[in-house]
């Protein structure tokens, strides 16, 4: 198969910063019809009205339509949580473990002090999405996601068995298994969780644009993953997790965590499907599980992906004084859309 003509996808985890960064880089998001749009700013989005206020924001820096979520905190109102969404403000809630990645100082450190907005939540059909990892320092970095399932995710969801839960960019076979016992609850995969291991990252010298958190895991990992996204099962969903960092602060001694995949993360994932026999399965994972699992339409429109000669993306995007280095894999892509 060398065209592949499918619904146009969406992206159920994105990051797309504020300010200068957010103008350099929503415009690489065109490819997808909507995206959820991550909180974490500095400070973070925890209200409605700083929801509506960082909607236009995105709108005018070139993204037309956002979905937009609010960052859980330990004072988040329940009433305003529940008030926005029923204006169509945000579309889902963030729970960020506090001092789990990027911009998560202001997190959950106790879940019984969000009990009340999560019941809110759970009665008035409000989704949330988990970055679901622990963050004890004496936990391994690479046990984290399943030390979460079984201390965090198996009580919320007993203890909450109607809050509609998004698992975000799962990275386990643990994690994959788990979705798997539990019908209804999606998990997004990223880009770099399909195309990577830990040994891409790690072996023969750090790579730092690999560096994402939740950390790239072994192979049996990826492999579980591979098989996640290519089975056509509808809980499992692209979210690209695309994380734009300046240049200067990813290559640094202390590195922040994220890869940028948003310019190019289809021609990747044609990449992934073709390797796994598995093309006639793409748009089901780009374009379909994600907006059941939200209870929306799927976009009306189509995009076109041809196999061709090797994909030649910029090593940067170069844009309002940022630069940005794009995720490369490391071997050639010969998928493109076309525009």
């Amino acid at each position: 198969m060398n065209s592949l003509t499918i619904r146009r996808p969406d992206d159920w985890h994105l990051h797309l910063r504020d300010g200068d960064m957010l103008r350099a880089v929503a415009p690489e998001s065109r490819h997808f019809g909507r995206a959820i749009i991550m909180p974490n700013l500095v400070p973070p989005v925890v209200t409605g009205a700083q929801a509506a206020s960082y909607r236009d924001r995105v709108i005018a820096a070139g993204f037309a339509r956002p979905l937009m979520t609010l960052y859980l905190t330990e004072t988040t109102d329940p009433a305003d949580v529940v008030q926005a969404h029923a204006d169509g403000i945000i579309t889902a809630v963030k729970l960020y473990p506090a001092g789990a990645t990027t911009n998560s100082a202001s997190g959950v450190s106790n879940f019984e002090n969000v009990r009340d907005v999560l019941t809110a939540m759970e009665a008035a059909g409000v989704p949330l999405c988990l970055h679901g990892e622990v963050t004890d320092a004496d936990i391994d970095i690479f046990d984290r996601e399943a030390r979460f399932l079984d201390r965090v995710l198996t009580p919320l969801r007993a203890a909450h068995p109607d809050l509609k839960l998004t698992l975000e960019h799962v990275t386990t076979s643990e994690a994959v298994d788990w979705v798997r016992a539990h019908p209804g609850v999606g998990a997004t995969i990223t880009v770099q969780h399909l195309m990577a291991n830990r040994n891409d990252m790690l072996a023969g010298g750090m790579r730092p644009h690999f560096y994402c958190l939740p950390i790239l895991k072994r192979g049996t990992h990826q492999t579980a993953l591979r098989q996640a996204a290519t089975s056509g099962e509808a809980q499992f969903f692209l979210g690209t997790d695309s994380a734009p960092h300046p240049t200067h602060a990813k290559e640094s001694a202390c590195c922040s965590a994220g890869c940028f995949t948003a310019t190019h993360a289809l021609p990747l994932l044609a990449h992934v499907f073709e390797e796994e026999d598995a093309l006639d399965r793409l748009e089901g994972f780009v374009s379909l599980h994600g907006p059941a699992h939200y209870g929306l339409p799927v976009n009306d429109d189509t995009i076109t992906l041809s196999k061709g000669s090797h994909l030649d993306f910029p090593a940067r995007i170069e844009a309002y004084g940022q630069s940005v280095t794009l995720f490369d894999p490391g071997h050639p892509i010969h998928w493109h859309v076309v525009d």
